[in-house]
């Protein structure tokens, strides 16, 4: 989908989902801004049975001129006009239906309508914000022409990923680096989150917590209330001496919300955050802070007459219990059940950053597992596999084992990898300079398949842990066998061969 696809129609309705968050005020606001642009008649709209009345939401609309308006149920129909749907799909539990004959959905949640030719749905971005601000750059329009536009988008993604805590996709982080925001007005917003009442919510939560001793996490269920009040939560109770992983959630009308906090090196909270979302939700963030949302219509199709709480329990003691942890430097490795394979002499992509910016430049490489930070010199090779995955070598390592070639090289990855200038903030994308090398010597492992789902502490790192899922390859390099790596399933089979 693209926003110029819509540019033939005369009018549209933008319609936020009932009773909308700040992510559903920016995603409407900024397609509001782009067609208004065009020359478009454009309305942003929201029904249900409740107008906009929270603190924080208020002052939104007010501070940064959103014009949103609120139309009552039954008085809309839709027959030339185009009706898009942001943060939210048509027909779903939390907007109403308003009948229409040209549909278009753009939204962030798991799939529900399956049926609207005209939808983008990305449910691995943690909010629609981020998903209106690609469209936007995408037809070169840049929210930072307009200061209101691009606080809101700011606060969009700030208020879907519990102050930043979920922001895992690559594609959220670009939009917090680049977005160029009204800092007091956001201060405003982000301090106007908390009412009287929700605050005891929060205290009423806690007393009501549970806790495991033996596997040491917390269990916390809450009404309802705004997401980062689940964060404040939360960051309390994984304060508890006892606790080394906490989990507070609360129902809500479309789905389920949960914060995940972890302070132990074997839990990272961005996995048990995915691993609670499964195939129902989405999850993720960072290494200690992480959240995510479940479906309301997936969970009741799967888990029809489980309460929340017994799921929720359920799953943080079916992912304790699913791994096992490997240390490279203690663990005892059975190398007699590895076979040997050989390395498949494909080609990889490759980048010499100072060919791009100057020597002793400090970057950010950001890639779809993460960020990496270094400061380049005549030295330093980026080299990029078909998936997008990045390492970074030497240039005599580089030299020693890969022919270069001046082959452009095309990694079929969902995001290709930029470096942003740390000095300036200027983010260059690297597609359009990664060319193709060729490894000069077979590399000679041996591995086996993974039979439980492991972490693995390698030589290189004993605080971040390489995630194995049962099928995937446990490696060690055969002239080095301590030297430990995890390779996914799918890749080892395109990338080793048997010997």
């Amino acid at each position: 989908m693209q926003l110029r696809d819509f540019l033939s129609y005369e009018e549209i309705y933008i319609q936020c989902h009932d009773s909308p968050d700040a992510d559903a005020l920016a995603s409407g606001f900024g397609l509001y801004t782009y067609f208004q642009n065009h020359g478009i008649k454009t309305h942003l709209f929201y029904t249900g049975r409740f107008r906009i009345r929270k603190a924080n939401l208020v002052l939104m609309v007010e501070k940064l001129n959103i014009p949103v308006e609120y139309v009552e149920e039954g008085t809309l129909h839709l027959t030339n006009e185009l009706l898009l749907t942001v943060d939210s799909q048509y027909g779903a539990g939390n907007i109403t239906k308003i009948p229409a004959e040209h549909i278009g959905i753009i939204d962030h949640h798991q799939m529900e309508a399956r049926n609207i030719p005209d939808s983008l749905i990305l449910s691995d971005f943690g909010s629609c914000s981020t998903v209106v601000w690609k469209l936007l750059c995408e037809e070169q329009f840049d929210p930072n022409d307009y200061p209101d536009l691009a606080t809101a988008l700011y606060y969009g993604l700030y208020s879907d990923t519990q102050q930043f805590t979920e922001v895992h996709n690559p594609a959220d982080k670009d939009m917090h680096d680049a977005l160029k925001y009204r800092n007091s007005v956001f201060s405003l917003l982000k301090n106007s989150n908390i009412s009287s009442s929700e605050l005891e919510i929060a205290a009423i939560a806690i007393l009501r917590a549970v806790h495991n001793k033996e596997k040491r996490y917390s269990l916390i269920k809450s009404e309802p209330c705004d997401p980062n009040i689940l964060g404040l939560i939360s960051d309390l109770c994984i304060q508890v001496d006892s606790a080394d992983v906490c989990v507070v959630y609360n129902e809500l009308p479309d789905g389920i919300k949960f914060s995940v906090r972890s302070c132990t090196k074997e839990t990272k909270a961005c996995d048990l955050a995915a691993y609670l979302a499964g195939k129902i939700g989405s999850g993720g963030g960072h290494l200690e802070k992480s959240g995510g949302f479940i479906n309301r219509w997936l969970y009741e199709s799967r888990y029809d007459s489980l309460l929340t709480e017994d799921y929720f329990s359920i799953q943080v003691q079916n992912y304790l219990n699913s791994f096992d942890i490997l240390d490279a430097r203690t663990s005892h490795v059975d190398h007699s059940r590895m076979k040997s394979y050989r390395r498949r002499q494909l080609p990889v992509g490759y980048v010499q950053p100072t060919q791009l910016l100057p020597s002793k430049t400090p970057i950010t490489i950001r890639t779809i597992e993460g960020d990496l930070d270094l400061i380049i010199s005549e030295q330093t090779y980026i080299m990029i596999d078909l998936q997008g995955k990045v390492s970074v070598k030497s240039k005599e390592d580089f030299h020693e084992h890969y022919l270069p070639t001046k082959d452009a090289y095309h990694p079929k990855a969902l995001y290709l990898p930029t470096i942003k200038n740390r000095l300036t903030g200027t983010q260059i994308r690297l597609s359009g300079y990664i060319r193709s090398c060729i490894p000069l010597e077979t590399t000679i492992v041996q591995a086996y398949p993974l039979e439980r789902a492991c972490k693995l502490f390698p030589l290189w790192d004993e605080e971040k842990y390489l995630p194995g899922n049962i099928g995937d390859y446990l490696v060690a390099l055969k002239d080095q066998p301590g030297d430990l790596f995890i390779v996914e399933k799918e890749v080892f089979e395109q990338t080793y061969e048997l010997i």
